[in-house]
């Protein structure tokens, strides 16, 4: 519990909220936090702890809540669900506590085997796997790394789920008796983890993790990578319509798609390499890109017009105050 306090992304997102501090302040007490860190503790433990700490904070916890939300507010779910009532999770305790569980086991099972590669990696490297070092990485090698990480990802992504994960062996079938034994229904964020272990090792832990181990980044970068695909995650399988932001609704509009066609297409995460092949299902990235920015467009254009109007308003009553007050001056004169 003292690492997980101590982890010093969780300090820097807490500390504008907790304190009144500078960007500056903020940026040295996450250094000294960074450093104390890595003084008392192994590179291991550190990197299990923040990994299993981010996907905790960033998935099981909101997909927790998504749960509770879904099951006992079904009306108001259903009208911001893709694919409506059909998209809601059974009603079910006993089913629901199974899930639960099963997400539970599955998101351990998948920090155990990090934590194997990562000791079989540093003993044949005779060096942590992750770089960590006291100093912070660059900014411009984050976003390096971080595009480099992401391109790797939807790669693997795209075809393990699409050559094994929906291919005709026992590996597809164990994926489509646990992800896809819904019908004609959009996912729910607590199924990002309640896939059949073996597939979900090859489709959710393995696409993250590979890159890093050949990319080798310092950890930070790695743990800014995993909160990324981990939120990343959580939004696109929460099935819900009013996901924000450009790039994301579609991602959950074809993530949807996919589950609620039977994973006839959409493998991708990002769908580009989906549009690229030919396996898109419904409307392609470059459509959801367009479709989501003509909504933004409309709503900035509604908020402009309203705010206009409201200025016409203003300077119509201040006019008129002003009138009057003139009128009364000269009666007075």
């Amino acid at each position: 519990m003292d690492l997980l306090l101590s982890l010093p992304i969780v300090s820097y997102f807490a500390g504008p909220m907790l304190t009144s501090w500078s960007g500056s302040m903020n940026l040295l007490f996450f250094y000294m936090t960074w450093m104390t860190l890595v003084l008392s503790h192994s590179p291991l433990k550190i990197e299990l702890v923040g990994t299993l700490a981010a996907r905790i904070v960033f998935w099981l916890v909101p997909s927790l809540f998504f749960l509770i939300f879904d099951t006992l507010l079904p009306s108001l779910a259903e009208s911001i669900k893709l694919y409506g009532s059909s998209s809601l999770p059974r009603r079910d305790a006993a089913f629901l506590l199974r899930q639960v569980l099963l997400a539970i086991f599955n998101l351990a099972l998948s920090t155990g085997v990090q934590a194997g590669i990562s000791v079989g990696a540093g003993t044949f490297l005779r060096r942590p796997l992750f770089k960590t070092s006291t100093a912070l990485p660059l900014p411009w090698q984050i976003a390096k790394h971080i595009l480099m990480l992401y391109t790797a990802r939807e790669i693997l992504t795209y075809y393990i789920h699409r050559r094994i994960l929906h291919s005709r062996g026992r590996v597809a079938r164990l994926h489509r008796s646990y992800a896809h034994a819904r019908k004609n229904a959009a996912p729910y964020a607590l199924m990002v983890y309640t896939d059949h272990p073996l597939a979900l090792l090859l489709n959710r832990t393995l696409p993250v993790y590979l890159p890093a181990m050949a990319i080798q980044p310092h950890l930070l970068t790695y743990f800014l990578f995993t909160i990324l695909t981990t939120l990343e995650e959580t939004l696109s399988m929460s099935g819900y319509s009013i996901v924000p932001g450009i790039i994301m609704g579609g991602i959950a509009k074809r993530t949807s798609t996919h589950y609620a066609s039977g994973g006839r297409g959409n493998f991708g995460a990002w769908g580009l390499l989906d549009w690229a092949s030919g396996t898109s299902v419904g409307k392609d990235v470059i459509e959801d890109i367009h479709d989501e920015a003509e909504k933004h467009q409309i709503k900035e254009r509604g908020q402009k017009a309203a705010s206009d109007t409201g200025s016409i308003v203003q300077d119509s009553i201040d006019g008129l105050k002003k009138g009057r007050k003139s009128r009364k001056k000269n009666s007075d004169a």
